[in-house]
């Protein structure tokens, strides 16, 4: 049975599953290697329980004790009396396969492995542990707290344990799952990154303007963000490695990355998070930067 869980990762992605899983009962051990990033965490998860408490959500008593089931640490020897541990670090495979390393040598014989990945292998990030049978992907949406859906990938050792542990895990937290086979992006990201992709090539061929193309998405499909602001809101970065691994793994043009999507990576003009991508988030109202 699971009860404490482990996250790799104190970024949006990673605080937000502590935050979810702390919230309904679970212990959580939150690791990131800077400890900025930990008390920043920390104090992103206070803040986004005190909202949900003064709007009558949660009880007060409900936010206190959430966080209080929070401990944070950089040494992956925090995770020693961990069930289930979940990686939530950037989408690299190199990053994930060197986090593997670290992790195993320190956790119990019985203890499980997810990867919140939104696009690599279940199969062959399994393959870099002593574990495979106990290895999952667990890929939840963002933001966690908010988003209903986890994806729940096997790979092809994983057990039926775990596969029944996880699913049953993610609706004690709430959430719905959908099951996706072990193909490259699984089913979220194969068919949501290749159209915003596509609105990207809109752009580079000038068929319309970064607020045309988000325009006519919202109100003609009615989509709540439109694709650019999605990508800024995703992190362009992320939108072009999972482009990559659709395009590498499937070996279709199709899949072929906007070169308008590499000169913004290129650039920095990574979204939201730097502030600038495809819109200027320096001021109170985004304004597009092309």
């Amino acid at each position: 049975m699971i009860q404490t869980i482990g996250v790799i990762g104190a970024g949006q992605m990673g605080s937000g599953i502590a935050q979810v899983c702390a919230l309904h009962g679970f212990d959580v051990t939150l690791l990131d290697v800077r400890p900025e990033a930990l008390e920043k965490a920390v104090a992103g998860i206070d803040g986004h329980l005190a909202r949900q408490a003064s709007k009558g959500k949660i009880e007060a008593a409900d936010k206190d004790a959430a966080l209080s089931r929070i401990k944070t640490g950089t040494d992956y020897r925090i995770f020693d009396a961990s069930d289930l541990v979940i990686e939530a670090a950037t989408e690299n495979e190199d990053i994930k396969r060197d986090i593997f390393k670290q992790l195993v040598p320190h956790l119990k014989a019985g203890a499980m492995v997810a990867t919140n990945t939104s696009s690599i292998s279940i199969t062959r990030l399994a393959a870099t542990t002593d574990r495979p049978e106990r290895f999952i992907g667990m890929h939840f949406m963002n933001p966690v707290p908010v988003m209903q859906l986890v994806e729940i990938i096997r790979g092809i050792a994983t057990s039926e344990d775990t596969y029944q542990s996880v699913r049953d895990l993610a609706h004690k937290l709430g959430k719905t799952s959908a099951v996706s086979e072990d193909f490259p992006a699984f089913i979220v990201n194969r068919i949501l990154l290749p159209m915003i992709n596509e609105a990207i090539y809109t752009l580079y061929e000038g068929v319309g303007s970064v607020e045309a193309i988000d325009t006519a998405m919202k109100l003609g499909a009615n989509h709540p963000m439109g694709p650019l602001e999605l990508a800024d809101f995703i992190g362009l970065d992320t939108c072009l490695s999972i482009m990559n691994v659709l395009y590498d793994g499937l070996a279709d043009s199709k899949y072929r990355p906007c070169p308008l999507l590499v000169k913004y990576v290129e650039a920095g003009w990574l979204g939201r998070k730097v502030g600038r991508g495809f819109y200027d988030y320096s001021k109170d109202t985004p304004v597009p930067t092309r």
